[in-house]
């Protein structure tokens, strides 16, 4: 009994060293960037692949927090990110909603043309966008940045929130229909309670989508440098002769700490939400 425990553990134990083994693989350049962001320039370039600095220096962080502007960059970024997320998911649940629970002429047809928007590159789009917000007056403004992110089909939340509504039995719609509910009502107080799963999905992919947008910030911001997000503020650091290396890896580390902790928050229900939306 011991030698056939000890055989099928074996694999077992092989399986989880081999992961570990990946993981470690996998997680080595972030450790490596938060460790290139404690080093001086000098001790970066000549350090090769060693992690532990000679000398901690946290400077690098003020000078990315502080001289490099990176407090306005956050705020900017947080702004543009928490409206976007919050834009995107009140659009696409209600389009998922429509899609999923409606049958009306043209509906195959509308959704084979927004799943063909999924193979159309970003850079093809962003000058009739671009066209658009400086058409509105909102070129060079956090408006335009955001209407400019959230716009879009959104394609995978659409199918997300659209196979999750179509699987909600629909006795429940009825049972409102019949207290006198209208469509926003029993879209509000009943299938959006319903989808917290699959509102956390989206929310997180936006959220890290925005946070890291590089293009469209870029776009809508060349002429007011105090508009930049920390993606394209990056650029502080790239100087005519040199780059600072180190004062990047800081800025670096502090822009991802946010997408960090809104995973952690919510990884239950975005598992949750993936899991939900592949059995669906």
């Amino acid at each position: 009994m011991f030698t056939r425990g000890l055989r099928r553990g074996l694999p077992k134990a092989a399986l989880h060293l081999a992961l570990i083994g990946v993981g470690i693989v996998w997680i080595y350049p972030f450790i490596w960037m938060v460790a290139s962001s404690l080093k001086s320039n000098a001790e970066y370039l000549t350090g090769g692949l060693t992690l532990w600095p000679e000398k901690l220096q946290f400077d690098n962080y003020v000078r990315a927090w502080k001289t490099a502007n990176f407090s306005t960059y956050f705020f900017n970024t947080v702004v543009v990110t928490l409206s976007t997320v919050a834009i995107v998911v009140v659009l696409c649940s209600l389009t998922g909603y429509a899609l999923g629970r409606y049958r009306f002429k043209g509906r195959i047809a509308f959704i084979s043309a927004i799943t063909a928007t999924m193979f159309m590159p970003k850079g093809f789009t962003i000058i009739p966008v671009y066209a658009l917000i400086n058409a509105i007056g909102l070129n060079n403004t956090l408006l335009g940045v955001v209407l400019a992110e959230s716009g879009g089909a959104h394609v995978l939340f659409i199918l997300l929130f659209m196979t999750h509504f179509r699987g909600i039995p629909k006795e429940l719609e009825e049972s409102a229909e019949m207290d006198g509910s209208g469509f926003i009502r029993t879209f509000v107080r009943i299938m959006l309670p319903l989808s917290k799963p699959i509102i956390a999905t989206t929310a997180i992919m936006q959220f890290m989508w925005t946070w890291n947008s590089f293009l469209v910030p870029l776009v809508f911001t060349l002429s007011k440098e105090q508009l930049r997000t920390l993606g394209v503020g990056m650029y502080q650091f790239v100087g005519e002769h040199s780059i600072d290396y180190t004062g990047m890896a800081a800025a670096a580390s502090i822009s991802l700490l946010p997408i960090i902790a809104v995973f952690l928050l919510f990884q239950r229900y975005f598992v949750e939400g993936i899991a939900g939306s592949v059995k669906g």
